[in-house]
């Protein structure tokens, strides 16, 4: 049987799938830290309740309340950004997926045209086999 001559390809597409799949898991795993944080600030936030008593106390919850807004804002940007980085990995995955099923598929087409040699050099030795034994009965009908 011949050896399928894009196997190494075919190994390295699989390597490049699975790499591409694990980027992808990481970067899923990364969104959902991400998201995670954020919900935690914000539950930090509804759970606060600030007794002011003087102009000190106000300035202090002012000042705590911007610093929040810029860190639910930065965790915002960086939720994005990490959607478009899984979109991305997502993509890639897909990519590499399709260019190990376009090997796969070659090499299955290889399989059964293989497989269609094997049967035909079978066939022949059959057919010569069946020849030589008629043959013979001939040969041994005419004693």
């Amino acid at each position: 049987m011949v050896v399928f001559g894009l196997a190494g390809l075919l190994r390295l597409r699989k390597l490049g799938e699975e790499r591409a799949a694990h980027d992808m898991v990481r970067s899923r795993s990364r969104a959902s830290e991400l998201a995670q944080e954020r919900h935690q600030l914000l539950d930090q936030l509804s759970d606060h309740g600030h007794d002011a008593r003087d102009v000190r106390g106000i300035a202090a919850i002012s000042a705590a309340r911007a610093s929040s807004a810029t860190m639910l804002a930065d965790l915002a940007a960086l939720v994005e950004s990490q959607r478009m980085v899984v979109a991305e990995a997502e993509e890639r995955h897909r990519a590499a997926k399709r260019e190990v099923r376009a090997v796969e598929k070659l090499e299955e087409k290889h399989d059964a045209e293989q497989r269609m040699v094997e049967l035909r050099a079978e066939q022949t030795v059959l057919d010569e086999l069946a020849g030589r034994m008629r043959a013979v009965d001939t040969a041994e009908g005419e004693r």
